[in-house]
C-alpha cells in the first residue's frame, strides 16, 4: 500500500495525498472522549501514515477540546516533519461557552483561533486554514478579508471552507476573484455512498470555481463497513453506532448489500470499496480517513490499491442514487434533452478535450 501519488488541491499548487489522515480521535477530551486515543496510542497511527507517503493531516481546534492539535504538534515536532506535512485545522465552534466572540466566523474569533492553534500545534504557520461551519450571520466579505490578511501576515498558506451552503462558497470565491483576495482552494464536506447530497450543487460548484473537495465521513459513520446490522433495539454490531436508534431505511440496507456484493467480487473489504468510490469521484481531491489502530489504517490505505471496474461502479451508483427533486429535476439530461435541446446532441466538451497531466512515468509491465 502506498500514498505516494499526489495531486493539486483545487486551483492551487498544493500537492496532497488522495487519503487524508483525520485526527478527530487524537485526544481524550471534549465530545470525542468515548473513542479518543491518548498520545502514545495516536503515535503509531501517525507514523504509519507518514511511512506510507501520506502528507495531508486534518484536525480542528474543537476536536477533543484542543487535545488533537496539541498531540499533533508534539508528534510532528518529534518526527521532524513540519515542512513535509500539509497541516490543516479549522475554526468556528466555541472554545469558551458564554463568550459571544469565542465562536463563529467573525474576524476577532478567526485571529484568536489562528493564534491558539499555532501555539497548540507548535508551528508558526498553517498550510490550510478552514472555516469549520457556516455560522449564518457573519458577512462573507469579513471572512474573506481576514483570510487574505492572515495569508499576507504569513500565518496561513491557503484558505478553505467546510460545511457551508454552495451559494456561500460560490459568493466567497467570487468576492476573492473580484477583489484580488486570497481564494479558497478547499471545500470539506460529508460525502459517501450513503450520503450523496453534495452532488446536487457542491461538486459542480467546486469543479467550476477551483475548490478541491475533501470528503469527511466517507464510510457513512462506519455504516458502510458492514459491521452493523438492523436489530429491534437499533443497530447491532461492534462500533460506536451500536445500540443507536436506527434511522436507516430499506434503501440504505439495499445499498449495503450492493457494497458487500462488489467487495466479494473484488476480494476486498466493504470499507475499501466505499473509500475507493469516494476518493475517485469527480471533484474529490482527498478522502479523510480516521483509524483506531495501525491495522485499521493499513486496511483503509489499501483502498487505493485497486480500480473499480466500470460495471461495478455503475452498480454502486445505481444502488446509492437518489432521484432529484424540486427544481433539480430540470437539470437532468433527460429533462434537458426533452425541452432545452430536443432533437440534437449538445455537450460541454468532447471526451479527451483536456488530458490529465502526470509528472511520473507510468509503470510498465514486464
Amino acid at each position: 500500500m502506498s500514498l505516494d501519488h499526489y495531486y493539486l488541491l483545487g486551483r492551487s499548487g498544493l500537492r496532497v495525498s488522495r487519503l487524508a489522515l483525520g485526527t478527530m480521535n487524537f485526544g481524550t477530551g471534549g465530545f470525542h472522549a468515548a473513542y479518543g486515543k491518548a498520545e502514545q496510542e495516536a503515535r503509531p497511527i501517525f507514523r504509519r501514515y507518514l511511512e506510507a507517503g501520506g502528507n495531508l493531516i486534518d484536525t480542528a481546534d474543537f476536536y477533543t477540546a484542543g487535545e488533537s492539535e496539541t498531540i499533533l504538534g508534539n508528534l510532528i515536532a518529534e518526527a521532524k516533519v513540519r515542512d513535509r506535512v500539509v497541516l490543516t485545522t479549522k475554526f468556528t465552534n466555541s472554545v469558551a461557552p458564554g463568550d459571544p466572540n469565542a465562536g463563529g466566523n467573525g474576524r476577532k474569533h478567526m485571529i484568536r483561533a489562528v493564534e491558539a492553534s499555532l501555539r497548540r500545534l507548535r508551528t508558526d504557520y498553517l498550510d490550510l486554514f478552514l472555516l469549520h461551519t457556516w455560522d449564518r450571520i457573519t458577512p462573507v466579505e469579513e471572512v474573506m478579508r481576514t483570510f487574505d490578511d492572515l495569508t499576507r501576515a504569513g500565518k496561513i498558506r491557503y484558505a478553505g471552507l467546510s460545511d457551508v451552503p454552495s451559494w456561500y462558497a460560490a459568493r466567497a470565491q467570487t468576492l476573492a476573484e473580484a477583489h484580488s483576495l486570497v481564494p479558497v482552494v478547499s471545500l470539506q464536506l460529508p460525502y459517501s455512498l450513503i450520503d450523496r447530497t453534495v452532488e446536487v450543487e457542491h461538486v459542480t460548484m467546486g469543479q467550476s470555481l477551483g475548490l478541491g473537495i475533501t470528503a469527511w465521513s466517507p464510510l457513512g459513520g462506519g455504516f458502510l463497513t458492514g459491521k452493523y446490522r438492523s436489530a429491534d433495539q437499533g443497530l447491532a454490531g461492534d462500533g460506536r453506532l451500536a445500540g443507536a436508534d436506527s434511522s436507516w431505511t430499506e434503501r440504505d440496507w439495499r445499498l449495503l448489500a450492493a457494497v458487500e456484493s462488489v467487495a466479494d467480487k473484488l476480494g476486498v473489504t466493504m470499507a475499501q470499496v466505499a473509500l475507493n468510490w469516494v476518493a475517485t469521484q469527480p471533484g474529490v481531491a482527498s478522502a479523510i480517513v480516521g483509524a483506531s489502530s495501525v491495522d485499521q489504517l493499513d486496511a483503509n490505505m489499501m483502498a487505493l490499491d485497486f480500480e473499480l471496474p466500470a460495471e461495478l461502479r455503475a452498480e454502486l451508483d445505481e444502488a446509492s442514487s437518489v432521484p432529484p427533486v424540486s427544481v433539480y429535476r430540470m437539470f437532468t439530461p433527460d429533462y434537458q434533452s426533452w425541452l432545452v435541446s430536443p432533437g440534437v446532441k449538445v455537450g460541454d466538451k468532447p471526451a479527451g478535450y483536456a488530458s490529465a497531466v502526470r509528472n511520473w512515468t507510468p509503470e510498465r509491465s514486464s
